[in-house]
């Protein structure tokens, strides 16, 4: 680091051994930093199945709540291809809780969950846990997944 016209090089100042403390512990005083940011956290994997065989978008949104789920505010949302009626997907670097997941597989790619007459789904759709409700879908507590670490789960279209 240079100041002014003198060019003083302050690192240069230092002898070798204090050089190399001085880097170790910026180094490591780097690493605690970013610590808190990621204590904790945890990746869900997910697996979805049973999805129709010609292409489709599958829609995939996250809820870290009852009220996010009531409310329908995802706290994360993905889309990605079916492959084979397919798809793998990962939400990275979440806090230890409980999700839920909702999905359906978008074949006529309107972007929406397509609805009869009388509002039933005509394009397949589903729950983490494969949790199936009456009339509607199913309650948070049913459809929620614990996650305290790295996790795999797995659910089928319906």
């Amino acid at each position: 680091m240079r100041f002014g016209r003198v060019g003083v090089d302050l690192f240069n100042l230092l002898p070798g051994p204090a050089m190399n403390l001085f880097r170790a512990l910026t180094t490591v005083a780097a690493a605690l930093l970013l610590l808190p940011l990621s204590a904790g956290a945890a990746d869900l994997r997910v697996t979805v199945s049973n999805g129709p065989a010609a292409p489709a978008t599958l829609y995939v949104a996250l809820f870290g709540s009852p009220e996010s789920f009531a409310t329908n505010k995802p706290l994360a949302a993905q889309t990605l291809p079916l492959r084979d009626g397919s798809a793998q997907l990962v939400f990275i670097g979440l806090p230890p809780g409980r999700y839920m997941l909702k999905s359906f597989a978008d074949e006529n790619g309107n972007g929406k969950l397509d609805t009869n007459l009388v509002g039933l789904p005509t394009e397949r759709y589903g729950f983490s846990n494969d949790a199936e409700g009456r009339m509607g879908p199913p309650g948070f507590d049913a459809a929620s997944v614990p996650l305290d670490a790295d996790s795999s789960i797995a659910f089928r279209l319906h």
